[in-house]
């Protein structure tokens, strides 16, 4: 399986004027934005780490999943979530000549911790040989900051600031998230039942 990300979040989509807010940056000044590119990236690396934890895409953007086996004949499961549209379906085989599967044979079964591509029949056409089923689907919460929870919301601030707070800090242990964080973001994190396809 490998997930390939096709659009970015646009800079206009994060919220930096909230952010220098949260952290109680000084304003009126002329030279006001001179930290924006700054505070974008440390915006970015806060939605990227939360967006890893919890396997939710908070800004919509586009993917394409391609997989080289179905752990079910009828169904596809999606590693992220939530997805609001299945954009196309193939199969390409090992020349790389793709076949694409008509959107009558296949629905989106919505769901907030594993969405699924699932047949309208029995199953899913079969993937050639050396061959892979290509997805693909938009997934986010929105276009804009105001359409991501709230909770998310505040722990990317939170977690922002940290990475702000301790930009020069080179001590702390990999993959280290404050508490706080930690608790707003457990009820997103995907649970974990056997291969998580059925």
């Amino acid at each position: 399986m490998m997930l390939n990300e096709v659009t970015t979040v646009p800079d206009a989509a994060l919220p930096v004027e909230q952010f220098k807010a949260h952290l109680r940056l000084g304003s009126g000044f002329g030279n006001d934005s001179v930290q924006d590119a700054v505070l974008v990236s440390f915006l970015r690396a806060a939605v990227t780490a939360i967006e890893a934890r919890t396997g939710k895409v908070l800004i919509a953007r586009d993917f394409v999943l391609s997989v080289t086996a179905l752990a079910a004949d009828d169904a596809v499961a999606l590693p992220v979530a939530p997805v609001a549209a299945i954009g196309a379906v193939a199969l390409v085989d090992r020349a790389g000549d793709e076949t694409p599967i008509g959107g009558d044979l296949f629905w989106l079964e919505r769901d907030m911790h594993r969405p699924r591509l699932r047949s309208v029949g029995h199953a899913l056409p079969t993937i050639p040989v050396a061959g892979t089923m290509t997805v693909s689907f938009t997934a986010g919460y929105g276009a804009v900051w105001s359409e991501v929870p709230a909770d998310l919301a505040q722990a990317v601030m939170l977690l922002a600031s940290h990475y702000y707070e301790f930009r020069h800090e080179t001590t702390l242990s990999e993959g280290c998230m404050p508490f706080g964080v930690t608790s707003l973001i457990e009820r997103y994190k995907p649970i974990r039942l056997g291969g998580g396809v059925r």
